[in-house]
């Protein structure tokens, strides 16, 4: 009897879920040789390794990392048989194109679902996904955490990953005060997911390895908030499974992947942004969940926004920057800030494309959509810079901030900065407590059962 050779595999991702992928599915398997990774999305997370501490012992040099754009150059090279698609936030029409690629290469093309690769947990679990980036799910997940709190519970928040580092030191990572940020050299993604959470009191819980982190958080705490990333679905098993939908972006709820199937997945769906939104858009999302899912409950909500200090942008020249991952690759024009500037009677919203570095130029070039807002990017130290560059020589009187990280801690623009905050609010009863209650006497209460 011969051995089966390995079946040579690439899995394309984003420093995400296929590091998640190949470690559920792929790392153990002597039927399967992974290659290389591909990385797109986010820039500067090629050209590394999978540290071999982190891929195991069937990949003792661990495994290289390229660009997307080699794409079909790889799989020639490397005689690979089989391509995993596995990040998130993109559209039908895009993986399929990818998918063609893939195929006229010569190799199969495979998505890996939930079933191999959501992690069980020691406590109950609820978890926050959305059909796109930027549907609200981090202030959700706050909100959540606060009504299980308040009911005396002992939460962790677990975030989907953000591994831009050093991975083999970002195996597992538990942040409970910005210090802790600090010591991880966080990017400005990172701190825009993590700080607010800890300034609401919660711990939060990420990395590399989530069989590692999950397991960590569920020895701290009598119940786990999955807060999820882009439009994935959950990498841990939930009790109760929250899906959000923005009907800011109408019709993008069957549009993109794995958005659509994390729909159908829901227990209930929320509507966010409904005080942001037309009716008819809200009708219009509601007629689409309701379409695939009719059993589903669904419900509405609000997204109200704050600024610090209104009357410091009341008849002002402002420059806005937001929310990086929800500007760029979410599809938005722009976002929090720019509706809060807005409202707040500033005299002009001015285009940061008149200031902007050669590494925001960049961005601009690769997001077309992106309005006369700034996205708060910063995966590295030169794009952190050319962020702060682009700020201190507009001609703005002050910068109003949408981004939910505190920016004057990361970066000194010369200008004032105000911030704009964004959280959850029921808009209807019974809401989105009605089921947390629920889940809190089912799960979590003295005889309720997982």
């Amino acid at each position: 009897m011969t051995d089966t050779v390995p079946v040579r595999t690439l899995i394309m991702g984003a420093a995400g879920r296929d590091f998640h992928n190949f470690n559920l599915v792929y790392r153990h398997d002597r039927a399967t040789r992974v290659v290389a990774f591909t990385a797109a999305q986010i820039p500067r997370i090629a050209d590394r390794r999978y540290p071999p501490e982190l891929a195991g012992a069937l990949y003792p040099d661990g495994i290289p990392i390229g660009e997307e754009t080699d794409l079909e150059a790889l799989i020639r090279a490397q005689g690979v048989a089989r391509v995993v698609f596995a990040y998130s936030d993109v559209s039908d029409r895009q993986v399929m194109d990818v998918a063609a690629r893939v195929l006229a290469a010569g190799a199969d093309f495979v998505l890996i679902g939930p079933g191999q690769t959501m992690v069980e947990a020691g406590v109950p679990v609820i978890a926050v996904s959305a059909v796109r980036t930027g549907c609200g799910k981090s202030q959700t997940s706050r909100w959540i955490s606060r009504r299980l709190a308040a009911a005396g519970f002992n939460v962790a928040i677990i975030r989907h990953p953000m591994p831009y580092g050093d991975l083999a030191r970002q195996s597992v990572q538990r942040f409970a005060s910005r210090e802790d940020l600090r010591a991880a050299h966080c990017t400005v993604e990172e701190y825009e997911e993590y700080e607010p959470h800890i300034a609401a009191g919660n711990r939060v819980f990420a990395g590399v390895d989530y069989e590692r982190v999950i397991a960590a958080a569920s020895r701290e705490a009598d119940v786990i908030v999955w807060d999820g990333g882009n439009n994935d679905f959950p990498f841990v098993r939930p009790d109760l499974h929250i899906v959000l939908a923005d009907p800011l972006r109408a019709g993008h709820e069957t549009t993109h992947h794995p958005g659509k199937a994390v729909l159908r997945m829901a227990d209930v769906v929320v509507i966010s942004k409904t005080d942001a939104a037309a009716d008819a858009e809200v009708r219009r999302v509601i007629k689409a969940v309701k379409a695939i899912r009719p059993d589903v409950p669904v419900v509405k909500a609000a997204s109200p926004v704050t600024l610090d200090d209104p009357g410091l942008v009341c008849g002002k020249r402002v420059l806005v920057v937001e929310d990086g991952p929800t500007i760029t690759h979410g599809g938005m024009p722009h976002g929090a800030g720019f509706l809060a500037a807005s409202r707040a009677g500033a005299s002009e919203i001015i285009d940061p494309r008149r200031f902007a570095t050669n590494e925001i130029a960049a961005v601009y070039a690769q997001y077309p959509h992106i309005g006369p807002v700034l996205p708060a990017v910063g995966y590295y130290e030169e794009q952190l810079e050319a962020l702060r560059t682009t700020v201190a020589r507009s001609d703005a009187d002050l910068v109003v901030a949408g981004t939910p990280c505190n920016l004057a801690n990361l970066i000194d623009v010369g200008k004032p900065i105000v911030c704009a905050r964004y959280e959850f609010a029921e808009a209807e009863t019974p809401g989105l407590g009605a089921f947390v209650d629920r889940f809190i006497a089912e799960r979590l209460t003295k005889g309720g059962e997982r």
